[in-house]
């Protein structure tokens, strides 16, 4: 999928890229598989802003998508390559044999009219799910489960994509895009293929509004504030951090801490991502 370069008729617009599009071939979504989606702009609960520099954007609706592809031995065929504000991917409208519609996250090489199909018995290539014992070795995978029957977790973005790398016993052993290595049991299900557009990280938004539009408000550097704002506030001009290290507005370290909390599956990591 190309980028589309814009002219520059403003410095806004100079150096701007975006997508071009040409892959979608339905504006509309399927009404029966909207759902609302009510914004929370970063706050808890309680109404208190937990996860900062969050609100407005545009409105937008949920649209249901099955990351489990549990219709197993059931064909299905492209309907349509849609647009989803809600993630990077683009996703595919499925028309199944028996009737029934869902949206599934659209791999690189999939086209309208293509069939697919989930279970033991389908074919290896994109856009099919299979169980992970019945996917030759090497096979370039995304939409992976952690879990038996929870539906895909891992490997979900714009662009990415696992490699099966081997299989031990009841595990298979996986390569993340992150370069992380992880044990996932044989009988989780994967998707054959990349997920699709691949120039997603490619685009320069060009200027602070479009980001806006998506709902993210501006980030204001520690070093601007006062010092009852953040610890690195204050002074006369344009003052060092000072400190033992940068931290962050509740004086934790920041800038290389590493803050990743011990969790059951960390016994599922045969080789750590890189640093």
């Amino acid at each position: 999928m190309p980028l589309k370069q814009y002219r520059p008729t403003s410095p806004g617009r100079r150096g701007m890229t975006g997508s071009s599009f040409e892959e979608i071939t339905k504006s509309k979504p399927e009404k029966s598989l909207l759902a609302p989606l009510k914004r929370k702009a970063g706050r808890s609960n309680q109404g208190r802003i937990t996860v900062r520099h969050r609100g407005g954007g545009a409105k937008r609706r949920l649209r249901i998508l099955d990351f489990k592809r549990d219709k197993l031995g059931v064909p299905g065929r492209v309907a349509a390559i849609e647009y989803d504000p809600n993630r990077s991917a683009r996703i595919a409208l499925i028309y199944y044999a028996d009737g029934d519609k869902r949206y599934i996250l659209a791999p690189n090489e999939l086209k309208v009219d293509d069939s697919i199909k989930s279970g033991a018995d389908a074919e290896v290539k994109p856009g099919n799910a299979l169980p992970m014992k019945q996917i030759p070795t090497g096979t370039l995978i995304h939409n992976i489960e952690m879990e038996v029957g929870k539906g895909g977790q891992l490997v979900r973005s714009a662009g990415v994509v696992a490699q099966l790398m081997a299989k031990e016993g009841k595990y298979a052993l996986v390569r993340l895009p992150s370069g992380e290595v992880r044990r996932i049991s044989i009988d989780c299900l994967a998707t054959i293929g990349q997920v699709g557009n691949v120039d997603h990280r490619s685009v320069n938004l060009g200027k602070a509004g479009r980001k806006r539009w998506m709902g993210w408000r501006p980030t204001v550097r520690g070093s601007a504030m006062n010092p009852r704002d953040h610890p690195h506030g204050g002074g006369e001009g344009k003052a060092p951090i000072g400190l033992p290290g940068p931290k962050t507005p509740w004086g934790k370290p920041a800038l290389g801490y590493r803050t990743r909390k011990a969790k059951a599956s960390d016994r599922m990591i045969v080789k750590r991502r890189g640093k």
